[in-house]
């Protein structure tokens, strides 16, 4: 299982550094910043698509037309954990809904406020006195 592993780590490294190298030339001779970003993208696409199956990917495109900010930290951290080995299959529909549910999980946590009521002490002598 290891062997495998290692076996396909190396093939995707290898497959990763020819796309660069295709990438490297070309957006070195056109010098424009529209093109690497496209390219990046597409980049971006592809590794997603290698890594979350149909329902998933269908689902992640969903929650971007809604929440587009919550979909691209969502595609970070799969592609963060993909590239540190972390994923060794492709993620399925229910895998994704689990993340998310950690993800606002953790969301709600750092946005629960707590209120503190600091009262003045009222220091009065007065009523002491006048029984």
């Amino acid at each position: 299982m290891d062997e495998e592993l290692e076996a396909i780590r190396r093939a995707r490294i290898e497959q990763l550094k020819q796309q660069q190298q295709r990438q490297a030339p070309s957006s070195g001779a056109s010098g424009n910043g529209e093109v690497s970003a496209a390219q990046q993208e597409e980049m971006r696409h592809n590794m997603l698509s290698q890594i979350l199956e149909h329902s998933a990917r269908d689902r992640l495109s969903r929650i971007a037309l809604v929440r587009s900010d919550r979909a691209k930290a969502i595609e970070e951290l799969l592609l963060r954990m993909a590239k540190t080995g972390q994923i060794r299959h492709k993620i399925t529909e229910s895998e994704l809904i689990d993340l998310l549910e950690q993800i606002s999980g953790q969301e709600t946590k750092k946005k629960e406020t707590k209120i503190v009521v600091n009262r003045r002490k009222f220091d009065d002598d007065e009523d002491d006195w006048d029984l």
